[in-house]
C-alpha cells in the first residue's frame, strides 16, 4: 500500500514564514542544546527559514550543521544565514530517504516537522538511521489540542476544530506532541527522555504578533485553500475566524499557550 503524499498544511505565505523566523535554537529547542558539542555533526529535517539550524551551528564552532527542506525557495531564503558560518550549509532532501551514509551524525533534529507527515515512525526511523550509536534524535512538535487561551473567543474554537480538520485531511496529526514518545517507541528508540514546553504570547506586542499572523493565515495561505477546496470551511467562515483573532488580540487581559512536545532519543 502506498504512501500518502505529504502536504504542508501551513504552506509559505508570508504570515507564515514571519512565525518560523521568530524561531530560534533558545525558544525551540532548549531541551537539546545542554547536550551539544562544539564538534558535533548536526542534520536539521525540515529547516524552514534555518534560524533554529544556524542557531544550533552556533553551539558546535568546530563541528558542522546541514539544514534540509523540500522548499528550495525557503532554502534560498535560509541560505543567507550561512554567508558567515563556514560549519553552516543548507539543501534540499526527503526525511523519508535522506542522502546520507548510516551513522554520520551526532544529532538529527526536527521542529514541527512529523505533524506534517503521514508516516511519522518512517521518518523516525529514517532519521535514527543516520545518527550514530551513542547520538541523539531529537524532535518537538505542537499540540493543537493541548493548546490553550483566555478569554473565551468562539471564533477560536471554530478555528481550533477547523485546523484539526484541515491537518487530518491532508494526512497529518495536530495533536502530534502528545504522540511523540509513542511514535519514536515505534521507530525502536527505547531510550527516550521525555518532556514538554511552551510559548506563552501575552503582552501587547506578544498578542498582536500572534493574532495577526494567524489572522492572515487563516484567510490567505495554503491552509485557507486546503479549508476551502477540502469542503472544510467557507471564505465568510474564514473571515469570520480571522476577525476573531484579531478581536482576541485586541483584548488586554488576553493569553495564550502553545504546548510542546518533545523527545530526546539516544540511539542504541
Amino acid at each position: 500500500m502506498s504512501r500518502m503524499p505529504d502536504v504542508y498544511t501551513h504552506g509559505h505565505h508570508e504570515s507564515v514564514l514571519r512565525s518560523h523566523r521568530w524561531r530560534t535554537a533558545e525558544n525551540s529547542a532548549a531541551y537539546l542544546l545542554p547536550e551539544l558539542e562544539p564538534q558535533m555533526r548536526i542534520l536539521d529535517v525540515g529547516c524552514g527559514p534555518g534560524t533554529i539550524t544556524a542557531g544550533l551551528a552556533d553551539r558546535v564552532p568546530q563541528g558542522h550543521v546541514i539544514g534540509i527542506d523540500t522548499a528550495p525557495g525557503i532554502l534560498e531564503q535560509a541560505s543567507e544565514l550561512a554567508r558567515d558560518r563556514g560549519n553552516l550549509e543548507f539543501t534540499t532532501g526527503d526525511v523519508y530517504a535522506l542522502a546520507y551514509p548510516d551513522a554520520a551524525f551526532d544529532v538529527t533534529h526536527a521542529h514541527q516537522v512529523l505533524q506534517h507527515l503521514s508516516d511519522p515512525v518512517k521518518a523516525l526511523r529514517e532519521m535514527r538511521r543516520v545518527t550514530r550509536p551513542g547520538g541523539l534524535v531529537a524532535v518537538r512538535d505542537g499540540d493543537y489540542g493541548a493548546m490553550v487561551w483566555y478569554p473565551d473567543v468562539p471564533a477560536l474554537d471554530d478555528w481550533l476544530a477547523l485546523y484539526r480538520r484541515v491537518a487530518r485531511a491532508n494526512g497529518g496529526e495536530p495533536d502530534a506532541g502528545r504522540r511523540l514518545h509513542a511514535w519514536a517507541s515505534a521507530a525502536g528508540l527505547a531510550e527516550r527522555t521525555v518532556s514538554s514546553s511552551t510559548w506563552t504570547y501575552v503582552t501587547e506586542e506578544e498578542r498582536a504578533w500572534w493574532g495577526s499572523l494567524w489572522a492572515d493565515r487563516t484567510v490567505n495561505s495554503s491552509y485557507a485553500a486546503s479549508a476551502i477546496d477540502g469542503g472544510h470551511a467557507t471564505a465568510d467562515d474564514l473571515r469570520i475566524i480571522a476577525d476573531g483573532w484579531r478581536d482576541w488580540a485586541a483584548r488586554q487581559d488576553a493569553w495564550f499557550c502553545v504546548v510542546h512536545g518533545q523527545v530526546l532519543c539516544r540511539v542504541p
